[in-house]
C-alpha cells in the first residue's frame, strides 16, 4: 500500500468514527430520556466535540479549519461602511422601491381601467 491510500483509508475511517459518534449521542439523547436534561446536553455537546476533532484530524477537516483561519483574516482587511453610508445607502434603496411601488399601482391601476373599459 502506499501512502495516499493509506492516509485516505484512515480519513475513511475518521469520518466513520465521527460518524458513529455523532449516532451515538443522537440515540443516546433519545434513550436516556430518564436523565436530567443538563446531563443530556452536556453528554451530545461532549460527544458532538470529539466528533469534529475526528473529522478536524482528517485532511478535509484540516483544510476546512486551514479555510477558515484564512476568511477571518481577510474579513479583518474590508472595510466596512460607515453609518452615514449605510444611511445614506438604505435611503437611496427606500426611495427606489416607494418609486417603483407607485410606478406599479399607476400601472396596475391603467390595465385595471382598461380592463373595465374594454369588457364593460
Amino acid at each position: 500500500m502506499n501512502k495516499g491510500s493509506t492516509s485516505k483509508a484512515l480519513d475513511n475511517l475518521k469520518w466513520l468514527l465521527a460518524i458513529a459518534v455523532f449516532g451515538v449521542a443522537v440515540v443516546g439523547n433519545s434513550y436516556f430520556v430518564e436523565v436530567a436534561f443538563l446531563y443530556r446536553v452536556l453528554g451530545v455537546l461532549a460527544l458532538f466535540i470529539i466528533g469534529l476533532v475526528l473529522i478536524a484530524l482528517t485532511s478535509f477537516g484540516s483544510n476546512a479549519l486551514k479555510l477558515m483561519k484564512e476568511s477571518r483574516t481577510e474579513i479583518r482587511k474590508v472595510v466596512w461602511p460607515t453609518r452615514m453610508e449605510t444611511t445614506q445607502t438604505f435611503m437611496i434603496v427606500f426611495g427606489a422601491i416607494v418609486i417603483l411601488c407607485l410606478f406599479f399601482w399607476g400601472l396596475e391601476s391603467l390595465l385595471s381601467f382598461l380592463t373595465r373599459l374594454v369588457l364593460g
